[in-house]
């Protein structure tokens, strides 16, 4: 199958680009590389600088390549951003991802993988939470996705797009040759393992006055290889579930504290830290029920312990202590 990825240089992209190769697809990359690396991408993966909503761009991709499915991952994505510059998130995730959409109409590809977000839920009403609790954002990224999402249900109804949205819970960890090395760090695993390697003086920890078991945000962490798995599971199933909206977490939550335990267990070194006051935006818990993955997708997460989670962060970090080198242009 021929696969177009946005954002494939980033930080899912790129593992998941590695993992399509490894099947056998050929793969077609475009990211701006704003905050991905060209040193991610694999030399078998066809790749374009550019930004997803360049229709000429686009046009070319499709025309060149006949591409049979898309694998949508590229997005703004920091939460804190979004609250100061709205505009930014709903211009480059809703209005760009419409072209990406017409695009692919006028290619007569029909077949989209979109990366959603927990995000589109805001603070949960019941936990864990399924696929029917409210999506009620409280913050512009996350109301960004949730407005893809709509429109995509839109093109599904009008035009027989086939797509489905998986809404990561928190994505984390590494393969053996790809990790976490964005521009703006903000993952809390990632921070925590800068501050091991000496490259920020103290991990942040933001609020401990919530109303959780010790005061500190509580999250559900899912592998980055078991995010791979449900792409290839949501693939195969499009026909069978053509506009399927996926719950995608391990349906255990960590806090925060608990997090950085974890971090100097599997360590060994002790992590300083400092509390800081609430970032906007950030609800409390979020944990997933991911029982519909399970039985529409026959999806079920490998990597589910955090302690393994937190070492394939480390040892990838470990051995990219600066990330990748300087972007190569062209």
């Amino acid at each position: 199958m021929a696969l177009l990825v946005t954002g494939g240089a980033g930080y899912i992209g790129s593992i998941c680009v590695e993992e399509f190769l490894l099947q056998g697809h050929k793969v077609v990359v475009i990211d701006n590389l704003q905050e991905g690396h060209r040193e991610a991408v694999l030399p078998e993966a066809v790749f374009y600088e550019g930004n997803f909503g360049d229709l000429s761009l686009l046009k070319t991709i499709f025309q060149k390549h006949s591409i049979d499915a898309v694998i949508h991952f590229a997005a703004d994505t920091r939460v804190e951003s979004s609250m100061t510059d709205p505009g930014q998130f709903f211009n480059n995730n809703v209005v760009n991802g419409i072209t990406l959409l017409n695009a692919m109409r006028e290619a007569d590809c029909d077949r989209i993988i979109f990366s959603s977000s927990a995000a589109t839920f805001g603070e949960p009403q019941y936990i864990p939470v399924d696929e029917k609790h409210p999506q009620m954002p409280i913050n512009p990224y996350g109301e960004s996705k949730l407005m893809f999402e709509k429109i995509l249900d839109w093109y599904h109804s009008a035009y027989g797009l086939k797509f489905n949205a998986l809404r990561y819970f928190n994505a984390a960890g590494a393969s053996k040759r790809f990790g976490d090395a964005k521009r703006h760090v903000t993952l809390l695993i990632p921070v925590i393992i800068q501050v091991l390697l000496a490259q920020r003086e103290k991990l942040q920890i933001f609020g401990n006055d919530y109303a959780t078991k010790d005061g500190t945000c509580i999250r559900d962490y899912i592998h980055v290889l078991d995010l791979f798995q449900a792409h290839v599971q949501a693939l195969e199933n499009l026909d069978k579930h053509p506009s399927g909206k996926y719950n995608l977490g391990n349906g255990q939550g960590f806090s925060n504290l608990e997090v950085v335990e974890t971090v100097e267990l599997v360590t060994g070194r002790k992590v300083p830290y400092e509390f800081a006051p609430r970032r906007p935006g950030d609800p409390a818990v979020l944990i997933a029920s991911s029982v519909l993955a399970q039985q529409e997708l026959h999806w079920n997460p490998k990597h589910a312990k955090l302690k393994d989670i937190v070492a394939s962060a480390w040892e990838w970090h470990r051995n990219h202590p600066n990330g990748y080198p300087a972007t190569v242009q062209g």
